[in-house]
C-alpha cells in the first residue's frame, strides 16, 4: 500500500524549489499534479499554505511536513523533496532540508490517515532521516518509506510477543488494544518510585504533529526508569481513548495540543503540564521532567472541571461531543476569554476611584481628555457646560480619571469578547468577526451580555453551517477570510436589528430593574443562590455562569450590581480557605496530599482563586462540595444583608480598597468559612471516607511492621 502513496515520480532529490515556503509547497503540489494525483495545483497548494500560516510545520532534524486535505486530491499521496537550498519552515533547528507534502482527499476514509500518521511518526527516528539524506536514487526513497510503513504493521503474534517483553512495559509503545491493559498493570505496580503519567496529543489537522508528539514523548519515556507513560492521540485516526482506570491512577497528565482536549473533565484534579503540540516534539524530556515535578508538588496546577463519580469507560469517553456539550464548552470558552477584559477593566475602574475619589465618575471623560500632566485640573471642572466640584484635584484627580477611562475602554469590549469567542469556539477563526460584530450590536441595542450570548451562539452556528457548503474550487480560499465572515455578520446584524434586538433589550432591562429593586429578603435569597452556584463546581460551568452574572452589571456602577459582584467574589473565596483551616484543625481526616494542599490553598482563597479547592473536591466530592456550598450560601446571604458592594471583579482581599463596607465583607467571609470548615470536618468525622481509613490502617500496619523488625 505504501507504493500507492509514494512513487518515484513523486520524489525530487537535491532540487531547487525556491526560497520561500509558498514556493516549495507550490512546486511539490505541481509534482503531485503531474503524477496524476491532483486535479489542480492551486487547489492543493492553497490549503497547505493556509495550514502552514496557522503554525509552521518544521520539526527537529531540519524536516518540514506541510500537509492538508483537499478536494483536488484524488488519492492519498506523499511527495518528497530533498532541497539544495534549505527553506525556513519555522523549525526548531534551522531551515528545512527534507520536505514531505502529505496530501489527503477531503472526503477520504481513515485507512489512509493511519498510514500517513505512521509515516509522520517515523520522522522522529534519526536513522530514518539519515537514510533519506544519503539516498542516491528515487527508488531508494520509495523503498525507505515502504519499509517504514511495513515495519509498523506487525503480525498479531509478533505484537503479542513484543507486548510481553520487559522493554515494552511503556504502554504508549504498544498498539491501542494492548496499551490500556499494560498501562493498568503498570498503574498498579507496587514500585513507589515509578510515577504514572498520561499524555494527550492533538493538532488541528490530526495527521502528523499529533502522532509525532506522541512518539517523541514515548521514545523519551522508554529511556527513563522513574515513570510509566500512556499516550492518547486525539488525531484523525487511531483515536482510542485511555481507560478511565488508567487516568484515575495517573500521578500527572501532559496536554500537548493545539486544539481543545476532548472530554477534558476525565482528567479533573490531576496535576497538569500544558503546551502546544510542537513543544512535545522538540522538548519531550523537558515536558516529562515537568510532569514529574508537578506530580511531586502539592501546589501544582491541576485540571479543572467536574469528575463524574465512577468515571466513564473508554468507549463512552471517546464519542463525539453532543450539541449540548459543545455549546456549553463554547460558552465557557467565551467566558474564559472575556474574564481578562473584566479583570483588567474592573480593577482599573477601582483604581480610578482610589485615586480620583468616588465623585470622579461624574466627569472622568472631560478630565481625561481636556487636561494633561502639564495642565492638571483643579477641584472645579466644566463638564457639558456645567461646573462640577470634586473632592480631589490636581494629579490625583487626573490620574484617577485616566485610569477610569482606560478601565471603561476595556469594559467596553466584554460583551463583544464574550460573543466573539463563543463564535470562535464553534466555528474557528471565521466566527470571530461576526461574533465581535454581533456583540457590539448587542451593546448598541441595549441587549447587554444576554444579547452577547445569543449573538455568539448565532454567529458560531451560522458560520459552521456556511463553512459546510460545497463550493467551487476557486472559492475555497475565499470562504474563511471573506465569504463566511461577510455572510455571517450580515445575517447576525439583520437578525438583531429586525427580530431579536427589541425582545433581548426588554429582557435585559427587566433583569436590571428587578436587581435594582431587590432589597431585604429577596436580596438575601439572591445572595444564597449566587453563593451556592460559586461553590457547586469550583471553576466549572455553574461557577462561571455565576461569575458572568456578577461581572455583567459591573460597568453600570449601580449599588445592586456592586452587591452582586461582592457576593460572587466573597463566596468564591470560601472553599479554599475553609479547607485549609479544616486540614490544620483535623489533620487525621485528610490524606497527606490533602494536608500539603491545605498549606497553600488559604492563599489561593484570599486571592479569589476557587480552583484551590478542586483537589479536595475531586478526591471526596460528596463530603466536600455540600459543605462548601453551605459556606458559600452563608457568605452570599450576609454580603447582601450587609449591603456590601465591590467595584473590583477579582483580587479577593487584595482589592479591599474597592469594597465598601470592608468590615461587612470580611465578616461575611469569616462566617461562611467557619460554617464550611465545621461542616466538612463533621461530615468526614461522622461519615468517614473509606479510602482515608484504609490509608490510615495501612500506614499504621507499616509502622508496626517496622517497629517489630
Amino acid at each position: 500500500m505504501a507504493s500507492d502513496i509514494i512513487t518515484t515520480d513523486l520524489v525530487a532529490l537535491d532540487a531547487d524549489l525556491g526560497t520561500s515556503v509558498d514556493s516549495v509547497i507550490t512546486q511539490l503540489a505541481t509534482i503531485v499534479h503531474d503524477a496524476g494525483r491532483a486535479s489542480d495545483v492551486e487547489g492543493l497548494a492553497q490549503p497547505a499554505i493556509e495550514r502552514e500560516s496557522q503554525a509552521g510545520t518544521g520539526v527537529p532534524g531540519q524536516v518540514a511536513i506541510p500537509h492538508c486535505r483537499s478536494e483536488a486530491v484524488s488519492e492519498p499521496t506523499l511527495a518528497f523533496a530533498r532541497l539544495s537550498r534549505p527553506v525556513d519552515f519555522s523549525g526548531p533547528d534551522g531551515d528545512a532540508e527534507l520536505v514531505f507534502l502529505i496530501a489527503a482527499p477531503a472526503g477520504g476514509g481513515k485507512a489512509h490517515l493511519k498510514i500517513l500518521s505512521k509515516l509522520a511518526r517515523a520522522l522522529v527516528r534519526k536513522d530514518f532521516l539519515e537514510s533519506l539524506r544519503t539516498a542516491s536514487t528515487n527508488e531508494e526513497i520509495v523503498t525507505l518509506v515502504s519499509d517504514v510503513v511495513n515495519a509498523e504493521k506487525k503480525p498479531k503474534a509478533q505484537a503479542e510477543a513484543a507486548s510481553a517483553e520487559p522493554a515494552a512495559a511503556n504502554p504508549a509503545s504498544a498498539e491501542p488494544a494492548a496499551a490500556e491493559p499494560a498501562a493498568a498493570e503498570a498503574a498498579s505496580t507496587s514500585d513507589a518510585h515509578v510515577l504514572n503519567v498520561v499524555a494527550v496529543t492533538a493538532c488541528p489537522t490530526g495527521i502528523a504533529h499529533t502522532y509525532m508528539a506522541a512518539d517523541a514523548l514515548t521514545q523519551s519515556a522508554e529511556t527513563r526508569k522513574d515513570l510509566q507513560l500512556t499516550v492518547e492521540t486525539q488525531g484523525s485516526s487511531n483515536n482510542t481513548p485511555v481507560a478511565q482506570s488508567v487516568i484515575d491512577a495517573a500521578d500527572a497528565v501532559i496536554f500537548a495540543t493545539d486544539v481543545g482536549v476532548r472530554d477534558r473533565e476525565r482528567f479533573a484534579g490531576k496535576p497538569v503540564i500544558e503546551s502546544g503540540v510542537k513543544r512535545a516534539i522538540n522538548e519531550p524530556d523537558v515536558m516529562l521532567n515537568e510532569a514529574v515535578a508537578a506530580a511531586n508538588n502539592p501546589s501544582a496546577r491541576t485540571v479543572s472541571g467536574t469528575h463524574a463519580a465512577g468515571g466513564s469507560t473508554a468507549e463512552e469517553s471517546g464519542g463525539q461531543l453532543g450539541w449540548g456539550k459543545r455549546i456549553q464548552q463554547a460558552v465557557m470558552t467565551g467566558v474564559s476569554y472575556m474574564v481578562p477584559f473584566v479583570a483588567a477593566g474592573g480593577l482599573l475602574l477601582a483604581l480610578g476611584f482610589l485615586f480620583g475619589g468616588a465623585d470622579m465618575a461624574n466627569g472622568w471623560q472631560a478630565i481625561s481628555t481636556e487636561y494633561s500632566l502639564t495642565n492638571l485640573p483643579g477641584n472645579q471642572v466644566d463638564v457639558d457646560g456645567e461646573t462640577l466640584t470634586f473632592e480631589r484635584s490636581g494629579l490625583l484627580l487626573y490620574i484617577g480619571a485616566v485610569l477610569f477611562a482606560t478601565g471603561q475602554a476595556a469594559m467596553g469590549f466584554i460583551v463583544s469578547a464574550l460573543s466573539g469567542y463563543i463564535a470562535y469556539a464553534l466555528a474557528g477563526r471565521p466566527g470571530i468577526a461576526p461574533g465581535f460584530a454581533g456583540g457590539a450590536i448587542a451593546v448598541t441595542v441595549g441587549a447587554g451580555f444576554i444579547g452577547g450570548l445569543v449573538t455568539g451562539l448565532l454567529a458560531g452556528l451560522i458560520a459552521m453551517w456556511i463553512g459546510s457548503w460545497k463550493v467551487p474550487r476557486w472559492m475555497v480560499s475565499l470562504m474563511p477570510v471573506m465569504l463566511i465572515p461577510l455572510l455571517t455578520t450580515l445575517v447576525v446584524g439583520l437578525a438583531m436589528y429586525f427580530v431579536l434586538g427589541a425582545p433581548l433589550e426588554a429582557l435585559m432591562t427587566g433583569l436590571q430593574n428587578m436587581l435594582s429593586g431587590m432589597s431585604g429578603s429577596s436580596a438575601v435569597v439572591l445572595g444564597i443562590v449566587l453563593g451556592l452556584m460559586m461553590c457547586s463546581d469550583l471553576g466549572g460551568p455553574i461557577n462561571k455562569a455565576a461569575y458572568l452574572f456578577g461581572t455583567a452589571g459591573l460597568s453600570t456602577g449601580d449599588q445592586a450590581s456592586l452587591e452582586i459582584m461582592a457576593a460572587v467574589m466573597a463566596a468564591g473565596m470560601v472553599p479554599p480557605i475553609a479547607l485549609s483551616i479544616a486540614t490544620f484543625v483535623r489533620k487525621n481526616l485528610f490524606t497527606p496530599a490533602e494536608q500539603e494542599n491545605g498549606k497553600s490553598s488559604w492563599l489561593m482563597g484570599l486571592a479569589f482563586v476557587s480552583e484551590g479547592a478542586i483537589p479536595f473536591a475531586a478526591a471526596d466530592p460528596f463530603r466536600v462540595i455540600p459543605a462548601m456550598m453551605a459556606g458559600g450560601a452563608t457568605t452570599g446571604a450576609l454580603i447582601m444583608a450587609f449591603g456590601v458592594g465591590s467595584r473590583a471583579p477579582h483580587g479577593g482581599i487584595f482589592v479591599l480598597f474597592a469594597i465598601e463596607p470592608i468590615w461587612g465583607y470580611l465578616v461575611a467571609i469569616l462566617v461562611g468559612t467557619i460554617v464550611a470548615a465545621v461542616l466538612v470536618i463533621a461530615l468526614k468525622q461522622f461519615w468517614p471516607n473509606e479510602t482515608i481509613q484504609e490509608a490510615a490502617a495501612k500506614d499504621a500496619a507499616e509502622k508496626s511492621a517496622v517497629a517489630a523488625a
